[in-house]
C-alpha cells in the first residue's frame, strides 16, 4: 500500500500537495519516490502512472525500453502494475495512440499540465 506522503512545496496536477508515487520500485527524477521536478529535469517526470504491458511495449517500441533493469542507472526495470515517474512527452504520445497508462493525479506534478491536457489525465485517472 502506498503511503500518502508529500513532497515539500511541490504540487499536484489538482493543486495539492504533491503526493508520494512510488517506493518501491523508488521512482522520481530525484529518486525519492515523487515525481518531483527542476529545471535539470529535461524530461519532464512528472505523470506519476501504473504501468501495463500494453504501455511498457509501447515505449519500447518508440525506443524507450522500461521493463529492462539498468543497475548502473538505479533503474531497477519495471513490470506491469509498478507505479513510476514518466514522462509527461512519453505519457501523451501513449495517449494519442491509445495505450496511456492509468495516472495517480495526485502524486502527477503540476508541470505536467505544461505538456498534458487536465482533462486526457483525468480521462485516465486511477485516484478519481
Amino acid at each position: 500500500m502506498i503511503q500518502k506522503a508529500t513532497a515539500p512545496q511541490q504540487r499536484n496536477v489538482l493543486g495539492g500537495p504533491l503526493e508520494l508515487c512510488s517506493a518501491d520500485p523508488l521512482t522520481g527524477f530525484f529518486r525519492d519516490g515523487c515525481c518531483r521536478t527542476d529545471e535539470d529535469d529535461t524530461g519532464s517526470h512528472t505523470v506519476c502512472a501504473r504501468v501495463t504491458e500494453e504501455f511498457l511495449a509501447f515505449s519500447r517500441a518508440v525506443g524507450n525500453d522500461l521493463s529492462t533493469a539498468r543497475p548502473e542507472y538505479g533503474f531497477p526495470g519495471l513490470k506491469p502494475g509498478d507505479r513510476w515517474c514518466l514522462c509527461a512527452a512519453r505519457w501523451r504520445e501513449a495517449f494519442q495512440n491509445g495505450c496511456a497508462p492509468e495516472v495517480f493525479l495526485g502524486a502527477t506534478h503540476e508541470r505536467a499540465l505544461d505538456i498534458c491536457a487536465l482533462e486526457e489525465l483525468q480521462a485516465h485517472a486511477a485516484d478519481a
